[in-house]
């Protein structure tokens, strides 16, 4: 992934959105199926609310990806640099993490999004969204892994963790297996992965 060209990431996030587009139908099933549930368990309103996705969501969710898509290539990218006084040259250039590991809650469009952000900058993802939106981001991963494939890239280059707290605690202390560990949501969450993980 690292080695990829900006062509050859663009090409491959616009196919993703694409396939995103073609299978709303799908999409939407795996995401009833989640709704279901989390009514029979209670869930709040406005957490259904972010769990939902409709025709116009997952559009959005495409069109995000097409604007990734569009960004300048971060890979290679020369940050800061000089030329010392016997010409030696120091630069300081963006090189992809490797494996990038994300824990989220129930928010799908983090699934997309996190996957066309990690392949944009030459990373392959470990996702690992709440178990409220677990049949809709097994629907989301496998669209999107789908696309990659269709584009000669690794299917692993995203990845979905499913299973509970334990494979949530191997994730976070898989250190020299993934190299960094974004968790995005509550301050509840992302003071357990702080304090809970060895990435």
């Amino acid at each position: 992934l690292a080695l990829l060209s900006r062509a050859d990431k663009d090409a491959a996030l616009h196919a993703i959105a694409d396939a995103l587009d073609a299978a709303i139908p799908a999409v939407v099933q795996a995401n009833a199926d989640d709704l279901t549930q989390g009514r029979e368990r209670g869930m709040a309103e406005g957490l259904l609310d972010r769990l939902m996705l409709d025709e116009a969501r997952i559009r959005a969710i495409a069109e995000a990806v097409r604007e990734v898509a569009a960004l300048p290539d971060p890979v290679g990218e020369v940050v800061r640099g000089s030329t010392l006084a016997n010409g030696l040259q120091i630069r300081q250039i963006r090189v992809p993490m490797g494996v990038v590991g994300m824990i989220y809650e129930a928010r799908p469009n983090v699934t997309v999004d996190a996957a066309g952000l990690g392949l944009k900058s030459g990373n392959a993802v470990i996702l690992r969204g709440g178990s409220a939106a677990s049949s809709t981001n097994r629907a989301l991963v496998e669209v999107m892994r789908a696309a990659l494939e269709g584009h000669g890239i690794p299917a692993d280059a995203i990845g979905l963790l499913e299973g509970g707290h334990e494979v949530v605690a191997e994730l976070m202390t898989a250190r020299g297996q993934v190299d960094l560990l974004i968790p995005r949501g509550g301050a509840e969450l992302i003071q357990a992965v702080v304090t809970g993980s060895t990435v």
